[in-house]
């Protein structure tokens, strides 16, 4: 059997609301539990594949600064 993680994302949360994949986000953040990341990584994906070239570009400056400030690494 072959499983799609992006399309097994995607059914589950099609009827989702807004409330319920935030609070999806912020639990599997919360966690910190490592298989929660191909979901998160899907909803990026989504996000990313539907903005325009300035909220990407401003995606891109918050990920390098945080990367370069070390703060996603504070966690672990």
């Amino acid at each position: 059997m072959d499983i799609s993680i992006r399309q097994y994302i995607k059914s589950n949360f099609k009827d989702s609301n807004m409330e319920e994949i935030k609070k999806s986000i912020v639990d599997s953040i919360q966690k910190g539990d490592e298989l929660t990341l191909p979901g998160l990584g899907v909803f990026f994906e989504g996000l990313w594949n539907n903005t325009d070239d300035n909220c990407k570009q401003q995606m891109l400056e918050i990920l390098e600064q945080n990367f370069k400030d070390r703060q996603i690494y504070e966690k672990y």
